[in-house]
Protein backbone atom coordinates (compact mmCIF):
# COMPACT_ATOMS: atom_id res chain seq x y z
CA UNK A 1 0.00 0.00 0.00
CA UNK A 2 1.19 3.77 -0.76
CA UNK A 3 -0.26 6.92 0.52
CA UNK A 4 -2.61 8.21 -1.84
CA UNK A 5 -5.65 10.76 -2.42
CA UNK A 6 -7.64 8.62 -4.68
CA UNK A 7 -11.49 9.51 -4.65
CA UNK A 8 -13.16 7.81 -7.64
CA UNK A 9 -12.22 4.17 -8.11
CA UNK A 10 -11.16 3.23 -4.49
CA UNK A 11 -12.43 0.84 -3.15
CA UNK A 12 -12.42 0.30 0.84
CA UNK A 13 -13.00 -3.18 2.91
CA UNK A 14 -14.65 -4.62 0.40
CA UNK A 15 -15.69 -4.83 -2.84
CA UNK A 16 -19.60 -3.27 -2.36
CA UNK A 17 -17.72 -0.53 -0.91
CA UNK A 18 -16.55 0.74 -4.46
CA UNK A 19 -15.79 4.63 -4.82
CA UNK A 20 -17.92 5.10 -8.19
CA UNK A 21 -18.70 9.14 -7.60
CA UNK A 22 -17.48 12.45 -5.80
CA UNK A 23 -20.87 12.29 -3.96
CA UNK A 24 -20.15 8.63 -2.62
CA UNK A 25 -16.85 9.83 -1.63
CA UNK A 26 -17.52 12.42 0.47
CA UNK A 27 -20.48 9.97 2.13
CA UNK A 28 -17.53 7.41 2.61
CA UNK A 29 -15.74 10.25 4.48
CA UNK A 30 -18.84 11.81 6.70
CA UNK A 31 -18.86 7.79 7.89
CA UNK A 32 -15.60 7.63 8.69
CA UNK A 33 -15.99 10.94 10.77
CA UNK A 34 -19.43 9.19 12.27
CA UNK A 35 -17.90 6.07 12.75
CA UNK A 36 -14.82 7.18 15.07
CA UNK A 37 -17.26 9.63 16.98
CA UNK A 38 -19.13 6.17 17.52
CA UNK A 39 -16.04 4.63 19.04
CA UNK A 40 -15.84 7.64 21.38
CA UNK A 41 -19.22 7.76 22.23
CA UNK A 42 -19.16 3.80 23.48
CA UNK A 43 -15.77 4.89 25.56
CA UNK A 44 -17.76 6.87 26.70
CA UNK A 45 -20.95 4.76 27.82
CA UNK A 46 -18.50 2.02 28.99
CA UNK A 47 -17.04 5.04 31.38
CA UNK A 48 -20.33 6.17 32.42
CA UNK A 49 -21.35 2.41 32.75
CA UNK A 50 -18.87 1.79 35.26
CA UNK A 51 -19.55 5.20 36.92
CA UNK A 52 -23.03 3.67 37.29
CA UNK A 53 -22.53 0.27 38.70
CA UNK A 54 -20.14 1.71 41.35
CA UNK A 55 -22.77 3.84 42.81
CA UNK A 56 -25.09 1.30 42.95
CA UNK A 57 -22.42 -0.41 44.95
CA UNK A 58 -22.06 1.91 47.14
CA UNK A 59 -25.81 2.64 47.86
CA UNK A 60 -26.17 -0.91 48.88
CA UNK A 61 -23.10 -0.87 51.15
CA UNK A 62 -24.75 2.03 52.94
CA UNK A 63 -27.84 0.56 53.46
CA UNK A 64 -26.11 -2.19 54.33
CA UNK A 65 -24.22 -0.70 57.07
CA UNK A 66 -27.20 1.45 58.28
CA UNK A 67 -29.49 -1.90 58.79
CA UNK A 68 -26.75 -3.67 60.16
CA UNK A 69 -24.60 -1.42 62.61
CA UNK A 70 -22.00 -2.64 65.01
CA UNK A 71 -22.95 -3.06 69.06
CA UNK A 72 -20.30 -1.30 70.11
CA UNK A 73 -20.23 2.73 71.30
CA UNK A 74 -18.37 5.61 70.44
CA UNK A 75 -17.30 6.54 74.07
CA UNK A 76 -17.75 10.34 73.06
CA UNK A 77 -21.43 11.14 72.24
CA UNK A 78 -22.40 7.64 72.89
CA UNK A 79 -23.31 7.01 68.52
CA UNK A 80 -23.39 3.27 67.17
CA UNK A 81 -20.06 2.50 65.69
CA UNK A 82 -20.05 1.78 61.92
CA UNK A 83 -18.98 -1.88 61.51
CA UNK A 84 -15.67 -2.24 60.26
CA UNK A 85 -16.97 -4.38 57.53
CA UNK A 86 -18.77 -1.55 56.05
CA UNK A 87 -15.45 0.43 55.85
CA UNK A 88 -13.33 -2.54 54.45
CA UNK A 89 -16.17 -3.27 51.78
CA UNK A 90 -15.89 0.24 50.20
CA UNK A 91 -12.70 -0.30 48.75
CA UNK A 92 -13.51 -2.62 46.29
CA UNK A 93 -16.06 -3.52 44.13
CA UNK A 94 -16.56 -7.15 41.60
CA UNK A 95 -19.35 -6.73 39.29
CA UNK A 96 -21.78 -9.26 39.60
CA UNK A 97 -22.15 -11.54 36.24
CA UNK A 98 -24.94 -9.38 34.33
CA UNK A 99 -22.79 -6.50 34.63
CA UNK A 100 -19.66 -8.29 33.75
CA UNK A 101 -21.46 -9.29 30.62
CA UNK A 102 -22.34 -5.66 29.45
CA UNK A 103 -19.12 -4.44 29.99
CA UNK A 104 -17.52 -7.12 28.04
CA UNK A 105 -20.25 -5.96 25.76
CA UNK A 106 -18.70 -2.54 25.58
CA UNK A 107 -15.24 -3.68 24.80
CA UNK A 108 -16.13 -6.07 22.06
CA UNK A 109 -18.53 -2.94 20.27
CA UNK A 110 -15.00 -0.67 20.60
CA UNK A 111 -12.42 -3.43 19.79
CA UNK A 112 -14.97 -3.99 16.61
CA UNK A 113 -15.13 -0.35 15.91
CA UNK A 114 -11.29 -0.04 16.64
CA UNK A 115 -10.02 -2.71 14.58
CA UNK A 116 -12.62 -1.31 11.18
CA UNK A 117 -11.02 2.19 11.56
CA UNK A 118 -7.42 0.61 11.79
CA UNK A 119 -8.16 -1.41 8.55
CA UNK A 120 -9.65 1.86 6.84
CA UNK A 121 -6.38 4.01 7.77
CA UNK A 122 -4.26 1.08 6.52
CA UNK A 123 -5.81 1.97 2.88
CA UNK A 124 -3.11 5.40 3.76
CA UNK A 125 -5.89 7.21 1.45
CA UNK A 126 -5.13 10.79 2.74
CA UNK A 127 -9.10 12.10 3.12
CA UNK A 128 -10.04 8.69 4.99
CA UNK A 129 -7.41 9.50 7.61
CA UNK A 130 -7.80 13.04 7.61
CA UNK A 131 -11.79 12.44 8.49
CA UNK A 132 -10.57 9.24 10.80
CA UNK A 133 -8.62 12.56 12.97
CA UNK A 134 -11.56 14.96 12.77
CA UNK A 135 -13.40 12.19 14.06
CA UNK A 136 -11.27 11.61 17.02
CA UNK A 137 -11.10 15.07 17.60
CA UNK A 138 -15.11 15.87 17.03
CA UNK A 139 -15.13 12.55 19.20
CA UNK A 140 -13.20 13.46 21.53
CA UNK A 141 -14.58 16.70 21.94
CA UNK A 142 -18.34 16.06 22.25
CA UNK A 143 -17.82 12.63 24.64
CA UNK A 144 -14.70 13.50 26.82
CA UNK A 145 -16.16 16.79 28.16
CA UNK A 146 -16.33 15.36 32.07
CA UNK A 147 -15.69 16.83 35.10
CA UNK A 148 -12.08 16.50 36.05
CA UNK A 149 -11.13 15.94 39.35
CA UNK A 150 -8.92 18.64 41.46
CA UNK A 151 -8.18 16.25 44.44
Amino acid sequence: MLWNWYTIDACFISRSWHITSKGMFAGSCIGVILLVISLEALRRGAREFDRYIVRQAQLRNQADCRLNPDSSSDNNNGATAVSSNCVASTMTFRPDVWQQLIRAAFHCAQFTVAYFIMLLAMYYNGYIIISIIIGAFLGSFVCSWEAIGLA
